[in-house]
């Protein structure tokens, strides 16, 4: 069965959702911890622009990182446990087959 075609139950779907949800959650508080860092400490008007730019920069890499459509889910989670976001654990309950596709695909 390849990757686009894996079904998920309603129980997967609610672990799946809690887990992408938590992530996404981590990242953006991440994101809000650096702005106030960086306000904190902003003196130039060229700054505010820096950190405009960032803003920009990460809102378009978030928006198409956190893609919640089942096809691609498995990729989603791999990539965001790769990244640190979330942990393999936190999709405990989800169908073996899919954990081991997951934890394959963080060591590519």
């Amino acid at each position: 069965m390849q990757v686009s075609e894996v079904e998920w139950s309603k129980t997967e779907e609610e672990i799946a959702k809690q887990a992408f949800e938590k992530a996404y959650q981590r990242e953006i508080e991440a994101v809000i911890q650096e702005v106030q860092q960086r306000s904190s400490i902003m003196t130039q008007a060229d700054e505010m622009w820096q950190l405009h730019d960032f803003l920009s920069a990460r809102r378009h890499e978030i928006d198409g990182k956190y893609e919640y459509r089942y096809s691609v889910l498995i990729f989603v989670f791999a990539r965001l446990i790769k990244e640190g976001w979330l942990h393999l654990d936190e999709l405990q309950g989800l169908e073996k087959d899919k954990l081991t596709k997951v934890a394959v695909m963080t060591r590519m």
